[in-house]
């Protein structure tokens, strides 16, 4: 996957982590190595399709390992790379301005 040039850094952040999945798939990483079943029951309405597009993505981008354990039945499992990690402060602060909002918007109803 081609890295597209961007005007701004806030840009660039977007072009990596954008869609439904690809944050809470982060989300999910952080608590720890999961396999691909596991990931998809635990994001509940993910496809299987969808969620090996958007882990092949994440892969591509150095967001995600995935280790293959070349056995009978296959076993893989997906964990974040450092770089990974390093958004984990992002999906806090997402987190912190989602619930900040959530009060602001209750009390205009």
């Amino acid at each position: 996957m081609s890295v597209k040039n961007v005007s701004c850094p806030v840009e660039a952040t977007m072009e990596v982590i954008a869609g439904r999945w690809k944050i809470l798939i982060i989300h999910q990483l952080l608590e720890d190595t999961k396999r691909f079943n596991q990931l998809q029951r635990e994001l509940g309405g993910i496809t299987h399709r969808t969620l090996a597009k958007q882990l092949r993505e994440m892969e591509e981008r150095g967001l995600i390992k995935r280790k293959d354990y070349q056995e009978i039945p296959p076993r893989v499992e997906y964990s974040l790379t450092s770089l990974g990690r390093s958004l984990e402060r992002v999906l806090l602060a997402m987190h912190a301005w989602g619930e900040y909002y959530g009060r602001i918007a209750s009390r205009k109803k």
